[in-house]
């Protein structure tokens, strides 16, 4: 039996793995449930998991330097729609998406998915230049994030720290920024501060829209393995593959029997319509893992990474992903 240490965060789709139920073939798993914010540094720093959740535009970019000492496989733990994270000020001028080129905006960090996707999704959906507007990386509610990985830019892209004792929230009600872009809301926000709101006026509406006409549910994170432990077994990417498909059909067949039950064992008071009409619209298989299932999307995260200047190269999906899941079913 194959000892690995295994670091995740605890969502549905992958506690049966976390707590028993859905084994990996072959291994005794040393389980750390710890959130994003915890664990990239740790193992893109570090390398201290040898299987774990790790950012996808963060693998991307040490892959393309050829610095990974990690494999990936076609596992997506973390996908999230991104429309709702922009924010800006009601008097900065920004009445369209148009309207952020050569504005001031806050970020958490250049690099971090979210973010890679909601500069893509201004480019292709609306036709944000996003090289035409000046950006200021940091926390957004508190102080001191840096970006986890050096940058290597252009001297065309204006991309600086922000003053290590201010919040990307108290610069942005400052006047400092025109807007943020972030996956955490800023607080000014969530206290209703009437100098900010969302850059579109019902965001839910404008991701189900970006799905219908993309198909893209925006994947964040994927699954990596020690490069040394595949080379050594090179029968665990497929087994760890297959664990996490299974585990995912648990969590979505719980969702159903909620869904179904007579009393409602969710506490949110309408699950069973926010449900039924999710499947309408994205299908009882919402979640796709897999390579082929997953590649229009997977080759549009290639495209930003690297026309925003993070990856050295543009990657193809073979060398993304370990040769022995490309072909592995996600569902």
């Amino acid at each position: 039996m194959l000892k690995i240490s295994f670091a995740c965060w605890d969502y549905d789709r992958t506690l049966p793995i976390m707590d028993g139920r859905v084994p990996i073939e072959g291994c005794e798993l040393e389980v750390n449930t710890l959130n994003p914010q915890q664990l990239f540094p740790r193992l893109l720093q570090n390398q201290e998991f040898d299987v774990s959740e790790l950012s996808i535009s963060s693998y991307m970019l040490q892959l393309a330097r050829g610095e990974s000492a990690y494999t990936a496989i076609p596992i997506f733990p973390s996908r999230f729609f991104r429309h709702g994270g922009f924010f800006v000020r009601t008097d900065a001028g920004i009445n369209s998406p148009k309207d952020l080129e050569g504005k001031r905006v806050g970020i958490p960090e250049y690099q971090m998915t979210a973010i890679v996707w909601m500069r893509g999704i201004l480019q292709d959906e609306h036709g944000v230049d996003f090289r035409t507007i000046h950006y200021l990386t940091g926390s957004v509610n508190a102080t001191g994030l840096k970006e986890r990985l050096p940058l290597d830019l252009p001297a065309n892209m204006d991309v600086q720290p922000s003053p290590s004792d201010r919040s990307l929230n108290d610069m942005l009600l400052a006047g400092e920024l025109d807007a943020i872009y972030s996956p955490a809301a800023p607080k000014a926000f969530l206290e209703g501060d009437p100098r900010i709101r969302t850059l579109f006026a019902d965001p839910v509406a404008e991701e189900k829209a970006y799905y219908k006409k993309t198909g893209f549910f925006p994947i964040m994170h994927i699954v990596a393995i020690r490069k040394s432990l595949v080379e050594a077994h090179p029968w665990l990417p497929a087994n760890v593959f297959k664990a996490f498909v299974e585990a995912k059909k648990i969590a979505l067949a719980a969702m159903d029997d909620i869904a179904l039950g007579t009393a409602n064992r969710s506490s949110l008071p309408w699950f069973r319509p926010e449900w039924e009409e999710t499947k309408a619209l994205m299908g009882d298989n919402m979640w796709p893992y897999g390579m082929r299932e997953n590649t229009a999307e997977l080759e549009a995260i290639c495209r930003y990474s690297h026309e925003q200047y993070l990856s050295a190269k543009r990657l193809t999906l073979e060398e993304m992903f370990e040769a022995t899941t490309h072909d592995l079913p996600g569902r």
